[in-house]
């Protein structure tokens, strides 16, 4: 009985001493973690992020034009002008009436590309005022449109509130109030002298043959 309490006893001491030591052991190395975490945050460069592209609107919002936007001149403008804020590929750009006629000013695409556009206009008739509409190609293939107005003449007012007047004028004629708002109805297709398509089963039953014996 007394060999087997010795044996226990010793056995209990060299659990403690293991204990112990790896106890002792572990927090060394918790330690060490603790340092070599510290000294690579300190080494690792702060992540840098590429600077976004201007939006779209920053871009059109920032293009100065000739004549000025919703400007009413006392003659006719000699010349269509766009002054980018970068240089672009300008893919389009036409000049219209209010009802929508184009005006031929010899507009062609160029492929190089620039900040500073110029164009020789024709003698442009009377017109309550004219838009110009224009489009540029961003290096990822996205289309940047924009466009702008003007009036000219005696008697001429701001393009802004002619359309205003014709929309109150339409919303007016179409019955429209504060909490009413017209829509255009979708385009009908109207096909004239054709029959509507046929579309058969895919089998037929036949009621005038003879019933099996």
């Amino acid at each position: 009985m007394s060999v087997e309490t010795n044996s226990e006893q010793w056995l209990k001491g060299i659990l403690n001493i293991y204990y112990n030591n790896f106890e002792h052991l572990m927090t060394i190395l918790g330690s060490i973690i603790i340092l070599t975490a510290g000294v690579v945050r300190a080494q690792m460069p702060l992540a840098s992020y590429p600077q976004q592209r201007p939006h779209f609107n920053e871009i059109v919002a920032k293009t100065k034009t000739s004549p000025a936007d919703d400007s009413i001149l006392i003659n006719a403008p000699q010349e269509l002008g766009l002054i980018f804020p970068k240089d672009v590929h300008l893919v389009k750009l036409i000049l219209r009436d209010e009802s929508h006629e184009w005006v031929d000013f010899n507009f062609r695409y160029s492929p190089r590309k620039g900040d500073d556009f110029n164009w020789p206009l024709p003698g442009l008739k009377k017109s309550d005022y004219y838009t110009a509409e224009w489009a540029i190609l961003e290096p990822n293939d996205r289309l940047i449109r924009g466009s702008f107005s003007f009036s000219f003449g005696e008697g001429a007012e701001r393009p802004s509130l002619i359309r205003e007047l014709e929309e109150m004028a339409l919303r007016t004629r179409n019955g429209e109030d504060e909490n009413t708002r017209f829509v255009t109805p979708p385009r009908t297709k109207i096909i004239i002298d054709r029959d509507p398509p046929v579309i058969d089963p895919p089998f037929t039953i036949r009621l005038d043959a003879g019933n099996p014996d």
